[in-house]
């Protein structure tokens, strides 16, 4: 299978997952809802969604491993390794809040190759691949032009967990008071695609996973971005700690993060 029919494939398959996630808003009951860790929450569609996304994709490359957030192995060991988030924002879906995404990336020999961020409630299907640029519903995209820090939009989220042990107040208060304006979305994988797409400048979080942030970073490099961890090095892809921002201000947003996170 050559690069694009396994794009065009992968592409649809993603697709079709969050059509089946869409029609199930509104379906799920309190006893279809388990608690995996203090505020993370999984139903039967996060893992339908998984098995989808799975079975599908180990027909278009037999020989792979996968990295996945629910009940699937991690095998990690393989040249070919699909990461992924089946329902990237099930806080949000579960409560109707229409923000939340599939989110899958496929890495080979250690290197991001393809991403995909689908948007389910806006059909919108942000793509990249390595060295091609980044796409959204097959427009070229590219992150924002703002300079000035004052003229900001930024998003981040909070872990699950230790949440009193981080310095959240301290950064937030300085953002809002330096920035335009600060957002928690809820989904990840969203955040970097919108920074990758021009709709906010800057995305920052701690303590999130691996399926999180995959795609979103291979789309972010791509439409032009900056991606680090919170000291500026390359030490983010694990989700531990991540900054994406549009470039132009990457330095500003860690100087903040990195005066209070001591």
């Amino acid at each position: 299978m050559n690069t694009r029919e396994l794009i065009e494939k992968a592409e649809a398959l993603v697709r079709n997952t969050g059509l089946f996630i869409k029609e199930e808003l509104g379906k799920v009951t309190a006893s279809d809802i388990e608690a995996k860790a203090l505020n993370s929450l999984v139903s039967y569609v996060d893992k339908e969604a998984e098995k989808m996304l799975v079975s599908g994709l180990l027909e278009l490359t037999p020989d792979c491993g996968f990295i996945t957030e629910e009940d699937t192995p991690d095998d990690d060991s393989k040249e070919m390794v699909w990461i992924i988030d089946p329902l990237d924002g099930t806080t949000n879906f579960l409560r109707q809040i229409p923000h939340f995404s599939v989110s899958v990336a496929f890495r080979v020999n250690d290197i991001i190759q393809l991403g995909f961020v689908y948007n389910i409630m806006l059909d919108e299907m942000f793509s990249a691949g390595n060295g091609h640029g980044a796409f959204l519903n097959g427009r070229k995209i590219s992150v924002s032009t703002i300079e000035l820090f004052n003229e900001t939009i930024i998003a981040t989220g909070f872990p699950y967990e230790n949440r009193d042990t981080l310095p959240f107040v301290e950064i937030l208060q300085s953002i809002m008071i330096q920035g335009r304006g600060i957002r928690r979305f809820g989904s990840a994988a969203l955040d970097l695609a919108f920074v990758a797409a021009g709709r906010i400048d800057a995305y920052y979080e701690c303590c999130i996973n691996r399926w999180d942030v995959a795609a979103g970073i291979i789309i972010v490099k791509e439409a032009g971005g900056k991606i680090s961890d919170f000291s500026g090095g390359d030490n983010y892809d694990d989700g531990k700690e991540i900054v994406a921002t549009n470039a132009l201000i990457h330095d500003q947003l860690l100087a903040i993060i990195q005066k209070h996170n001591v």
